[in-house]
């Protein structure tokens, strides 16, 4: 198959669980011998010191990226990241025309629109470049164009969304969601990003941080930073993310106990210095992927109950709750999210939490173990072929379904490729005879 995946987020390097789960995803697809491209924006150069910092994530990360060649009527560079091939568009307002015409060169089987594309600009212009071939990634529900969490509803693009050939989310908590506010059941697919077995096992006895990923006002970083205060004998650490602004840089460097973390390619490595994490965030999560992480490697999780991250607890203790935002500002941060209305927080059952895992080595222990427990059952669980069987067995919408739209050239060509794939996966499913 021939899989191009666009979104508004950057893609190299990755930043957030969403990005991450659609690498992982194409990845094991190109391994498969899939061709696989994709088309998002690039990381901002346009300052010496965002070309450091870029240069800096990349290294930190341990992401090798070639540079293919230039694509000046596309306005953006050509790059390789593995067996990826990435199309990273350096003007925003290029992207609907770099898509466009990656379709029309590429001639994809499937086009996978990730839902961090608020407007739904590119899940338009897939529509009308791949009518029936396009498939949704729900993966973050404020960008959803419908129900109470989205952050720019519109009937019109919900539209978009219900038309698309399918639609892919990565837990139950945002599948009953979408279900529930858009009137189709969408299939939950775990992307395959926990590394490969053995997973190693923290030491319960070891020193370390209480660590936050991506501490910014969504995420909760007002908690993580009165328990901070309140606990100057505990060292935190903080690993910044795609929405931490410079005002949140600075009253986590203010913080004497808090130990600002360098990136990683592999979330283990941050695992390893955490003792307890934190995810106190104050909207809907999707589902959580750190949470399973943490909890894989044995490190213990106090999270919020907002959205799927009870979910990815899997009935572990410590999911405490917080004031939600309900409301934003109508202005915006540099990271261009809109500036929440952070509600007072209770930070008395965070505090009691806390204490309690930091003073009982016994408690610790056995939290340390469950939460081990719970993750290998749920890890042992995710089948990395899972995605390409969803696309292989999927059919395009019919033209009636989509609008009226003609079918394009070249979709022949498609569907006989999916049906020799779908031969291939089930005679590779096939039990084996007896002799």
């Amino acid at each position: 198959m021939r899989i191009l995946l666009t979104s508004n987020a950057v893609h190299v390097p990755p930043r957030g669980g969403s990005t991450r789960s659609n690498l992982a995803w194409l990845e094991h697809l190109a391994s498969r011998g899939h061709e696989c491209r994709i088309v998002a924006p690039a990381a901002a150069e346009d300052t010496p010191e965002r070309r450091a910092r870029l240069r800096a994530d990349l290294e930190e990360q341990g992401i090798r990226v070639q540079r293919i060649r230039t694509e000046p009527r596309l306005g953006c560079e050509v790059l390789r990241q593995g067996e990826l091939t990435v199309y990273a568009v350096r003007e925003p307002g290029r992207i609907r025309a770099a898509l466009a015409e990656t379709i029309r060169e590429f001639a994809p089987d499937w086009v996978l629109v990730s839902s961090e594309d608020v407007g739904q600009a590119l899940l338009g212009e897939a529509q009308r470049a791949a009518p029936g071939r396009v498939v949704y990634l729900a993966h973050t529900p404020q960008m959803f164009p419908f129900g109470p969490a989205s952050l720019n509803p519109s009937a019109s693009r919900a539209e978009l969304v219900r038309r698309a050939a399918g639609i892919v989310t990565i837990g139950d908590f945002t599948a009953r969601y979408i279900e529930r506010h858009l009137g189709r059941r969408p299939v939950v697919i775990h992307p395959p990003v926990y590394g490969k077995r053995p997973y190693a096992h923290r030491d319960p006895n070891a020193d370390g941080l209480i660590t936050m990923i991506n501490p910014c006002a969504v995420k909760g970083i007002s908690i993580f930073l009165e328990l901070a205060r309140r606990f100057p004998q505990y060292r935190f650490g903080a690993l910044r993310g795609w929405g931490t602004t410079a005002a949140d840089l600075a009253a986590l460097r203010a913080a004497n106990n808090i130990t600002l973390l360098a990136k990683a390619r592999h979330i283990e490595a941050v695992l390893r210095q955490t003792k307890i994490l934190l995810v106190p965030s104050l909207w809907p999560e999707g589902f959580g992927l750190v949470v399973m992480e943490a909890m894989l490697y044995g490190v213990p999780v106090l999270a919020s109950d907002q959205g799927g991250l009870p979910e990815a607890k899997q009935g572990t203790r410590y999911v405490l709750p917080v004031r939600p935002i309900e409301r934003y500002r109508t202005v915006f941060d540099e990271n261009r999210m809109p500036v929440a209305v952070v509600p007072e927080q209770d930070i008395g059952p965070w505090a009691q939490a806390l204490e309690e895992l930091m003073s009982d080595a016994d408690l610790y222990r056995r939290e340390s173990d469950a939460a081990r427990e719970a993750a290998l059952r749920f890890v042992l669980a995710v089948r990395p072929e899972a995605f390409e069987e969803y696309l292989a067995g999927l059919e395009p919408r019919m033209p009636e379904e989509v609008g009226g739209v003609a079918a394009r050239p070249g979709e022949e060509a498609a569907r006989e490729r999916r049906a020799l794939l779908v031969k291939k996966l089930r005679e590779k499913l096939r039990p084996a005879s007896g002799g």
